[in-house]
């Protein structure tokens, strides 16, 4: 791990089952990574070792910014359900019972999004399938401050 990436803990928490496809209400039911993968590797971004769907962490009362990550990608029209988006990478690392596992925050830019928006203290993470992890789990995740800035609101 690089000595200047800045951890951060947070607790794991449900999202909207969108993006893995679990939700009864998915209009993707493979899931929307898994729709969104292939886009991303043509742009020069290989998610194939990932798991098709995201690790919520939430940092709250803290906040994060995504400020220069190392790919963004602009106007990828992944599904014909609704107009193209933009999405945004950050390589991160996720800490679990002292084993590391090598991600990226991933981030649908909210501007392009039609729905199912996340908190912005929220990080959406693309890893490989980590075992045993569970609802309401205290993990701590390695990131980029040159890439991602977190914020305390209100200061």
């Amino acid at each position: 791990m690089s000595q200047n990436w800045q951890i951060i803990s947070g607790v794991v928490q449900q999202g909207h089952g969108i993006a893995s496809g679990q939700s009864v209400d998915s209009p993707y039911p493979g899931g929307s990574i898994a729709l969104q993968v292939p886009c991303f590797q043509a742009l020069g971004l290989d998610l194939s070792h990932c798991w098709c769907g995201t690790l919520n962490l939430s940092i709250a009362p803290l906040q994060f910014v995504m400020q220069a990550p190392a790919y963004t990608f602009r106007q990828v029209a992944w599904t014909a359900a609704h107009p193209p988006e933009d999405f945004s990478f950050s390589a991160c690392q996720v800490m679990v019972r002292a084993q590391t596992y090598d991600g990226f925050v991933y981030y649908p830019h909210p501007e392009t999004k039609l729905r199912h928006f996340q908190d912005p203290s929220t990080l959406e993470i693309l890893a490989v399938p980590i075992s045993g992890v569970q609802y309401g789990d205290r993990l701590e995740v390695a990131l980029n401050p040159a890439e991602i800035q977190i914020v305390h609101p209100g200061n």
